[in-house]
């Protein structure tokens, strides 16, 4: 088995004398969708700060291609290959396509003794990009993006990462605000990165989603990992109750059918 593109062994967070996360072990390989799963509260968002650089790990360590990394800033992250799409994260609304493509690295071209912004190049790199990942509707980068569907806009946010040197690319909950078809193109998105040898960590909380696309799985439980699981390992509905909970869920389901018995009416 090929190394894994990065690894977490043993990773704690705590904020002063709150313990967020507990002995998290991770790994993805290029060409491989990890899944990440959980309910709100369950040390995702804190986890994605840790892999992008934002946080650093009160202990534990991390590792890329079998050598240990230590992200100080989003920065070093970045230089590693590590790129962090949020929902519409990268895309400004009021932008060009080509513009918000290339914002902060904006290709320039001579203007006499100047370097200017070239906006034609910007824009024919940017729609070709996003054409890449099947975004066909797309063909004029003078667009603005706050025109573009939800589904288009993660698809300049991945085009972008991936463009700009993405080894690792993590998603988080990229089909949340989204309707089934614009929901279905991102996860088509996702195998195309994955095609491409890119190691995808994949947020989500919807695990018909997660399973659509996913290789490996982790279920996260109030910053601890409850499971950790291999595609066709696990049902959808062992998934979803390990996200629930599963104890909790079960003495709900043992609470509402005692009510329902207690409602039915005694025979004479």
């Amino acid at each position: 088995m090929n190394t894994p593109l990065l690894k977490l062994s043993h990773v704690h967070k705590s904020f002063g004398p709150i313990d967020v996360l507990h002995d998290i072990s991770l790994e993805v390989r290029a060409g491989e969708v990890l899944c990440l799963l959980g309910d709100n509260g369950a040390g995702k968002s804190t986890l994605i700060k840790i892999l992008s650089g934002v946080h650093r790990p009160t202990s534990g360590t991390l590792e890329m291609d079998g050598r240990a990394v230590d992200f100080t800033n989003p920065k070093a992250a970045t230089l590693k290959g590590i790129a962090t799409v949020h929902q519409f994260g990268g895309t400004f609304p009021l932008m060009s396509i080509g513009r918000s493509f290339f914002v902060g690295a904006e290709p320039k071209k001579r203007w006499g003794p100047l370097k200017v912004y070239d906006r034609k190049r910007a824009n024919e790199i940017a729609v070709r990009a996003v054409r890449e990942f099947g975004i066909t509707r797309i063909d004029d980068g003078d667009r603005l993006v706050g025109g573009l569907s939800g589904g288009e806009r993660q698809a300049l946010a991945i085009a972008r990462a991936v463009y700009f040197g993405a080894r690792v690319l993590i998603l988080d909950e990229p089909t949340a605000a989204l309707g089934v078809k614009e929901a279905a193109h991102v996860l088509r998105i996702i195998m195309q990165a994955r095609r491409k040898g890119i190691a995808v960590i994949f947020i989500t909380h919807q695990v018909v989603h997660a399973l659509t696309v996913g290789d490996h799985f982790a279920v996260l439980i109030r910053g601890t990992k409850a499971a950790d699981f291999r595609k066709g390992e696990k049902t959808r509905e062992e998934i979803t109750d390990l996200m629930a909970g599963g104890e909790a869920m079960a003495e709900l389901e043992a609470e509402i059918e005692r009510e329902a018995l207690a409602a039915r009416p005694h025979p004479a």
